[in-house]
């Protein structure tokens, strides 16, 4: 027998999106934050030489410069205010949490729940600052070293430094604003709507590239069923679930006993969703974003990073298979899944996994099932990303139909949906609630009959 609530999931409707007014403000307030960062993609900095930039871009689109593009939205590409895109604030985020692993101080502020999760937001910040400046620096006094500035010297390099900086912080905030008050994770949803804003046009350019004979019909085809194959795969595998079985022990409450009863603990074979892929990238791109524009030709250092850290090279995969896995694991333990606030959440009401004591040895279980779930996890995060990249790489297909673009473009959509049809979940609990205070209240005052004597 199903219960209430899942017959309630079953029957759900799209067509109750209507009735849940504060589910479509939000909506609408999330739709409109994302409007906003895509006309600010198409505004550019101050004193760039755009016909100098748009062929720089096209000879480095398919070098790391396309990935920054991806990223980006395609403001790198036309050096809109968003150039930076929201990179420096991932790989803010990222030292963050791994300082918080490490760092004393920091672990102690984990710990102390939501006044130390605001503290480590506002350290996040600081870092995100630090690496815009940086960056911008980088990206300024390249573009002023490679001719492609109007008026070179120190007015332009702090006016598109303070632009970029800004631009990363707007970007910021835009993605804190749909996280609190508007629908699905502000982060993610930026990224996708950048890589979803340029699917049409890279579309279009490779049916062009068939036409003109620079791929064949079975390449085109050979494309869009692997496309469609990797989009199923995720589909399936991001739906997968371990259920591990919780005894819940017969309670009594005041003069009422309830009765016992089992129920599961679902864990998802990739607990930690996209944000791997996304971790793996970002630092990918934080060495190289500088490179891009210098061409590496300045220093040694920038010359060993474009050559065996480019788009396609085998140093490039190598690392990016060993990121995604590192943070498959870390991301997993120590913020979407971890094992010692669930047992002792388990602990606190009583329910116990059958045959395991509640407590330490719980938390010990819960991590040995959490382990071995991941090695399944991030194989499939690493083959997903990795081999759909070497096919494109080696036939020269948009970056737009790889692997990590088609991984978060599809796993941010489930993740929205699904936090939709909680909202909608949640409208009807609480009109059934309503329905049945408005009865109870009709019933209350209704006329009594006379008592007989």
């Amino acid at each position: 027998m199903a219960s209430a609530a899942e017959q309630m999931a079953a029957n759900l409707s799209w067509g109750t999106l209507g009735k849940a007014t504060d589910l479509r403000q939000r909506i609408f307030f999330t739709i409109g934050l994302l409007m906003v960062y895509r006309l600010g993609t198409y505004i550019p900095v101050p004193g760039i030489d755009g016909e100098a930039l748009r062929q720089f871009m096209e000879k480095a689109g398919q070098g790391i410069g396309g990935m920054l593009n991806l990223f980006t939205g395609g403001a790198i590409k036309r050096m809109g205010i968003f150039a930076l895109g929201i990179m420096p604030y991932i790989s803010a985020s990222i030292i963050v949490q791994l300082l918080g692993t490490m760092y004393g101080p920091w672990m102690q502020l984990r710990k102390e729940g939501e006044q130390g999760r605001k503290k480590l937001n506002q350290y996040t910040r600081y870092g995100t600052v630090a690496l815009a400046l940086f960056q911008g620096y980088g990206i300024a006094m390249s573009i002023q070293g490679g001719d492609l500035a109007h008026t070179p010297g120190f007015f332009f390099v702090a006016s598109c430094v303070i632009t970029l900086v800004g631009g990363t912080m707007f970007l910021m905030w835009l993605g804190e604003q749909i996280t609190a008050r508007g629908i699905g994770n502000g982060i993610s949803l930026i990224i996708f709507v950048g890589i979803v804003a340029e699917i049409p046009h890279a579309l279009i350019g490779f049916l062009e590239q068939g036409r003109t004979g620079v791929f064949s019909t079975p390449v085109i085809l050979g494309v869009i069923v692997m496309v469609v194959a990797v989009i199923a795969f995720v589909v399936f595998m991001e739906r997968a679930l371990r259920k591990i079985s919780i005894l819940y022990p017969r309670r009594q409450v005041g003069m009422k006993v309830y009765e016992g009863g089992s129920s599961h603990l679902p864990i998802k074979v990739n607990p930690a969703g996209v944000i791997p892929a996304i971790f793996a990238s970002s630092l990918l791109l934080l060495p190289t974003t500088i490179s891009t524009f210098s061409g590496g030709s300045t220093n040694p250092v920038l010359s060993w990073l474009a050559a065996n850290l480019g788009y396609g090279q085998p140093l490039h995969l190598v690392f990016l298979a060993a990121m995604i896995v590192f943070f498959a694991y870390f991301y997993t333990l120590n913020v979407s899944f971890k094992v010692d606030d669930v047992a002792e959440n388990l602990k606190n009401q009583n329910a116990s996994v059958p045959g395991i004591r509640p407590g330490k040895k719980t938390e010990e279980y819960l991590e040995y099932v959490v382990n071995r779930i991941l090695v399944l996890g991030a194989a499939y995060l690493t083959a997903v990303c990795l081999l759909p990249e070497i096919l494109i790489s080696r036939v020269g297909v948009p970056f737009y139909f790889g692997g990590t673009s088609v991984l978060i473009v599809v796993s941010v959509t489930m993740d929205t949906i699904q936090q939709i049809q909680s909202h909608l979940l949640a409208h009807q609990y609480e009109a059934l609630i309503e329905k049945s205070q408005l009865r109870g209240r009709k019933k209350s005052t209704a006329p009594k009959a006379p008592a007989r004597r």
